[in-house]
């Protein structure tokens, strides 16, 4: 029997603990008439209690009671209470003979119709986990699901070390079958190859190593070098399909565990689990190749655009001068001209007078050079850069198998005639070559008098392919990003099923769901008209111009700043380490650290803490490794290899987010419903540079965003790493992916953060979505029928009506979207990147777009009306705000720059930095309570009322820098606290106004 740790001792204790909740113990403690009439057949009040008390465990729980633990006090006084006896009877039924419990144990084993958990029960109890085991390495599912079946099949639950070693042996034996299936369809050719991969000298890494490296500088040197990589992964050959014999879950947790270790560890492990790791890592490096690739050819484009405009501004600065000295030349032509005619003299001579006859055709020349297209139109100069693309495209488009949906026919079949020419080496595009996916704007430049330009139809054809590939319009075959768009949802048959009773908020019937929000629109709109016409829109004003919003007035109490100011002096002054280090002793959030092949397994939690510190202050390993005593560059690279994830920095956030949602003082401050999201951008430097990208949000240098989630409690509770795209596309992910007992229904953006697709997406899913928008008298609201119903309103009126057909027809396929997103299918920003790259003609794209036009006029008309909506998004975005000041002076070293090469580090980076500012929050919100009780005892009269415009997100107190030295001496012994310092209340009683 295998006597492997699967359980943590917190699963253990919870996995068979009592309900604490009063409807259930009382649901519980309920006998029926038979249950009494048993009970009653027993004389002695302990024994009947006794044997009530078991009773109610096997009924309910499906085990009896260990002697040693007694059992829920306030169960107990339910049971006592049911039976109407009294006193302290279960130790004195313990006391009793042993033979009367097992003959009581015997009775209600008959009378209930369990039975005893044997050997041979144990043994189905592993062969039915092990069809789960195979699915998940995860002892705690593992353990739910054996409680499950013995309930079901009437077997009493044995002890819990029992269950733990069950689900062990059916774990084990759920490995082995994975390794089997995947060691299965390998020949020994596949075997050597695989052997071959972890070869290495003293000069040079392994060929493993080389095939995992991320991509570097974006040029066509690195974009052939990657396709070096996947086709030295396809030259091995792996069998078809090996990938989907076993359940995706398991391979990335193989492949991930794989990546993890070194070569060196890879050999030392037995050729069946070495021979399937590797088979998963590869199968997973293949799908992230393939996603690069393509991903590189995007950068590669944009950058050769980019250079274009570049060129192209440049040019025409230089010849700015000139243009000018021509332009005053024909100005005085031209007046000249105008003179001679008014004169009646000789025009030509009037030329020759403002310069010689040679000299002007000579200058008509030059004017003609300046005013070709190549001069004002970048399209024009793309070319030059055509040897860059043409470095790579033919093995780029050779190495990926695309396929294109109808509407995409006609651009899969350029790109096989593009191929064929390179095949061929033909210099002349055939006449016959498809041109229906060439665009307007690059016709005149593609069609020419002379025939297909060759060099511009190739830079269409694959400038066209990045739009198609991330509209879903092709598709790869092994990509992960660029599959085809139905296989990212939930099945038909499984969405049938659920239909009847859909996870979402909304009808599955069209016409209830449209009636519904016509209704309420029509009421909206009659209201907010009839206030406009009578002028009573709070701070809002309606012409024929558009409208106007007056900004909000600073409600913020002047008794504030010099309460903030007060409170926040009396805090302890600590190191970020002794920070650090209390909190985790208030929360154990570094328990959620667990090793990627074993979930028990714990780290050091000074290495583990020092390591969470580099990542959040951005210093880096090496460099945390000379400022700590007692860590090694070796020992912190070990716990970030092994316990640094994005779930475990997720699961210690939940910590965190939970910890102060239970605070006192934070429930001044929001109930935990509401909540804002912003980006923050941090400049790329060094090797980390080359992963940029420039998004002109934030200028021309290139950088990553952080885009982080902030509850209305100042607990940041999601962040990721974006470039590139508007923030709108990863909104959604924080409200649904997000591991902590937040309960969002309110969200706030600024103008980057919405669109309508998201607008849609957001009501699907039941968020109240309240965005900032900026330009808001450029946005159109959008109604059924005609816009002098609501003359009032009728310069904000779109003239273009809503489209409720069009919701109609694809009403089913907007529901299997929501569903799937809903239930963690695909994630929404993949979705939205998709729909946003969609054609316009797409139906689901048109419909969920008049959805969203539909939410968003709901919400444009709340806002005029409603200023305290107004006031709560302002108040929402200024917590944003203050977080990110926060981060920026948390993220100090390496100035504030991101200099890792690999995306996973950068997102541990921000993870880091999310738990940091996380940490700082909870450790003043306990210290700003303790500051204000003291100041309460102290006499001084605090309005309540000022403390929700307190913050904890100040910095100054904290040391950030310096030695990171951990001092086990220094944390507070449980349930005490640091001193805080001497409060000046005398001197601040003035300034708060009491006496």
């Amino acid at each position: 029997m295998a006597r492997r740790q699967i359980l943590s001792l917190s699963e253990r204790e919870s996995l068979l603990a009592l309900p604490d909740d009063e409807l259930t113990l009382t649901r519980m403690a309920y006998f029926s008439e038979h249950d009494l009439a048993l009970i009653s057949a027993h004389r002695k009040p302990a024994s009947r209690f006794g044997f009530a008390v078991l009773l109610c465990y096997l009924k309910n729980i499906g085990f009896a009671p260990d002697k040693k633990i007694p059992p829920s006090g306030a169960l107990l006084k339910h049971i006592a209470s049911r039976l109407k006896l009294t006193g302290d009877l279960w130790p004195a039924y313990l006391s009793g003979r042993d033979t009367t419990r097992r003959e009581h144990l015997t009775e209600l084993y008959r009378y209930l119709g369990v039975k005893a958990f044997t050997g041979k029960i144990q043994q189905d109890c592993i062969t039915h986990l092990l069809s789960m085991a195979t699915r998940t390495d995860k002892g705690i599912l593992l353990a739910e699901e054996l409680l499950v079946w013995l309930r079901q099949n009437n077997v009493i639950i044995p002890a819990i070390d029992v269950v733990e070693r069950t689900c062990a042996e059916a774990m084990a034996g759920g490995d082995k079958i994975v390794f089997q299936t995947l060691n299965a369809p390998l020949t020994p050719a596949h075997r050597d190859a695989l052997d071959r991969l972890l070869e290495s000298s003293d000069n040079q890494s392994s060929r493993l190593t080389w095939l995992l490296q991320p991509p570097g500088k974006i040029n066509g040197k690195n974009v052939l070098q990657h396709l070096d990589r996947l086709s030295s992964i396809e030259s091995l050959a792996l069998p078809e399909g090996i990938d989907r014999t076993i359940h995706q879950n398991r391979l990335l947790k193989l492949a991930r565990e794989g990546r993890k270790m070194s070569s060196r560890d890879l050999t030392r492990l037995s050729a069946a689990r070495r021979h399937a790791i590797l088979v998963c890592v590869l199968e997973e490096a293949r799908a992230t190749l393939t996603d690069e690739v393509i991903e590189l050819h995007e950068r590669m484009l944009n950058s050769l655009f980019s250079k274009a405009k570049r060129t192209q501004a440049e040019r025409l600065q230089q010849t700015g001068k000139l243009i000018q000295s021509k332009l005053r030349q024909y100005i005085d032509v031209g007046q000249a001209l105008s003179d001679a005619r008014d004169s009646g003299s000789d025009p030509w001579l009037a030329i020759e007078n403002i310069l010689p006859w040679p000299e002007f055709v000579a200058s008509l020349e030059e004017t003609r050079h300046l005013a070709r297209k190549n001069n004002f139109d970048p399209l024009h100069i793309i070319t030059e850069k055509y040897s860059t693309l043409r470095k790579y495209a033919p093995r780029m488009l050779s190495a990926l198998q695309l396929v294109a949906t109808p509407a995409a026919q006609p651009l899969a079949d350029a790109l096989v005639v593009i191929k064929d020419m390179y095949r061929k080496q033909s210099r002349k595009v055939p006449a016959t070559a498809p041109l229906e996916f060439v665009p307007e704007s690059w016709r005149r430049v593609v069609i020419t008098p002379a025939g297909i330009d060759r060099q511009y139809y190739e830079f269409c054809a694959l400038s066209e392919l990045k739009g198609a590939l991330r509209s879903g319009d092709i598709w790869v075959k092994g990509s992960r990003r660029y599959k085809n768009f139905d296989d990212y949802l939930i099945p038909e048959k499984d969405f049938d099923k659920l239909t009847p009773a859909l996870p979402l908020p909304v009808s599955a019937d069209y016409n209830e769901y449209i009636n519904s929000r016509m209704t309420l629109l029509q009421s909206r709109l009659e209201e907010v008209n009839a206030m406009a016409a009578l002028g009573e829109l709070p701070d809002v004003e309606i012409s024929d111009k558009g409208v106007k919003v007056s900004p909000l007035d600073n409600c913020v109490p002047a008794q504030v700043s010099p309460l903030a100011e007060l409170v926040y002096s009396m805090l302890p002054r600590p190191k970020i380490t002794e920070i650090l280090d209390e909190v985790n002793s208030w929360t154990t959030f570094t328990r959620h650290f667990s090793h990627i092949k074993n979930d028990i397994t714990r780290p050091d939690t000074r290495l583990l803490l020092t390591t969470i510190l580099a990542d959040g202050i951005n210093l880096g390993l090496t460099k945390m490794a000379e400022a700590c005593p007692g860590s090694t560059k070796s020992s912190l690279e070990d716990i970030q290899a092994w316990y640094i994830r994005d779930e475990t920095y997720s699961a210690a956030l939940a910590e965190l987010v939970n910890a102060q949602g239970k605070r006192p003082l934070a429930a001044f401050w929001g109930d935990g419903t509401t909540s804002s999201s912003d980006g923050q951008n941090f400049r790329t430097g060094s090797s980390g540079r080359y992963a940029g990208q420039v998004n002109p949000k934030y200028g021309q240098e290139p950088g990553r965003q952080f885009y982080t989630h902030i509850s209305d409690q100042y607990s940041p509770f999601y962040t990721c790493i974006i470039s590139r795209v508007r923030d709108s596309t990863h909104v959604l992910d924080g409200l649904l992916y997000h591991e902590s007992d937040l309960e969002i229904r309110e969200h706030y953006t600024d103008t980057a953060g919405f669109t309508d697709h998201v607008f849609a997406l957001m009501h699907l899913l039941g968020f109240a979505f309240c965005p900032r928008i900026r330009d808001l008298h450029d946005k159109k609201l959008f109604i059924k029928g005609k816009a002098d119903q609501y003359p009032a309103l009728q310069s904000l009126i779109s003239t273009t009506s809503l489209n409720l057909k069009e919701i109609e027809i694809h009403w089913r396929e907007v529901l299997r979207l929501a569903t799937s997103i809903k239930q963690g299918t695909v994630t929404a920003s993949l979705m939205l990147k998709k729909l946003a790259s969609y054609p316009k003609q797409n139906g689901l794209a048109k419909a969920l777009r008049e959805i969203g036009r539909i939410e968003r006029t709901l919400f444009m008309l709340d806002w005029f009306r409603d200023p305290a909506l107004r006031r709560r998004v302002q108040a929402g975005l200024n917590k944003g705000e203050a977080r990110n000041a926060l981060a920026r002076a948390v993220f100090l070293h390496r100035l504030g720059e991101i200099r890792d090469r690999k995306p996973e580090n950068q997102s541990y980076r921000a993870s880091g930095l999310t738990l940091l500012t996380a940490a700082i929050s909870l450790w003043n919100t306990v210290y700003m309570e303790r500051a204000v009780d003291v100041l309460k005892r102290k006499g001084l009269k605090i309005n309540e009322q000022l403390l929700s415009h307190l913050s904890p997100l100040g910095w100054e107190h904290i040391n950030l820098t310096g030695d990171y030295i951990w001092k086990s001496n220094r944390i507070p012994a449980s349930g005490k606290f640091r001193r805080l310092r001497p409060a000046k209340v005398e001197r601040s009683k003035n300034n708060l106004n009491v006496q």
